[in-house]
């Protein structure tokens, strides 16, 4: 989680959403990671997620990243739950609970639906959630209008 961190204060100094995402193979190397640049991509789907799960497929050669881990600082949102799953990702650890936009637990529960074709990954919430909220809370005050902003919570039960 720290180098996803790491990647969130990065997109943060380029103007981007403070979110950093790391995918770490079976072995714990890094093989891919990413933060927010859908701004300097004009990209809307240049998450962080999305960013470090393309980044992990080139490297590996493969769309399927089984015996992976995602690992996170905000809850991922629908599109990037989606990602997860068409990865074949077996494990998600987030840090911030989204609790506008969440789909790995807080406003919907994507990835543990089991009506989906795919197997249910594990997903751990919370980890240095406080810090990764912190980072949002931060981007976002004095940056838009108040409660327009995405709701974060470091708190696990939200």
């Amino acid at each position: 989680m720290r180098l996803a961190l790491q990647e969130a204060r990065l997109a943060a100094a380029e103007g981007e959403i403070p979110v950093g995402a790391v995918l770490l193979g079976p072995d714990g190397d890094v093989l891919g990671s990413g933060r927010n640049a859908r701004r300097a991509t004009r990209d809307p789907s240049a998450h962080a997620e999305i960013v470090a799960l393309r980044e992990a497929a080139a490297a590996l050669g493969d769309r399927i990243l089984d015996d992976c881990t995602l690992v996170v600082t905000l809850e991922p949102c629908v599109m990037c739950a989606g990602a997860v799953l068409a990865a074949r990702l077996p494990r998600l650890v987030f840090g911030a609970w989204d609790e506008k936009a969440g789909a790995a637990g807080s406003v919907y529960d994507l990835l543990r639906d089991g009506r989906l074709p795919h197997a249910v990954p594990e997903v751990i919430g919370g980890v240095l959630a406080d810090e990764s909220a912190a980072l949002l809370d931060g981007f976002f005050r004095g940056r838009r209008r108040p409660r327009s902003g995405p709701r974060i919570s470091g708190d696990p039960a939200r």
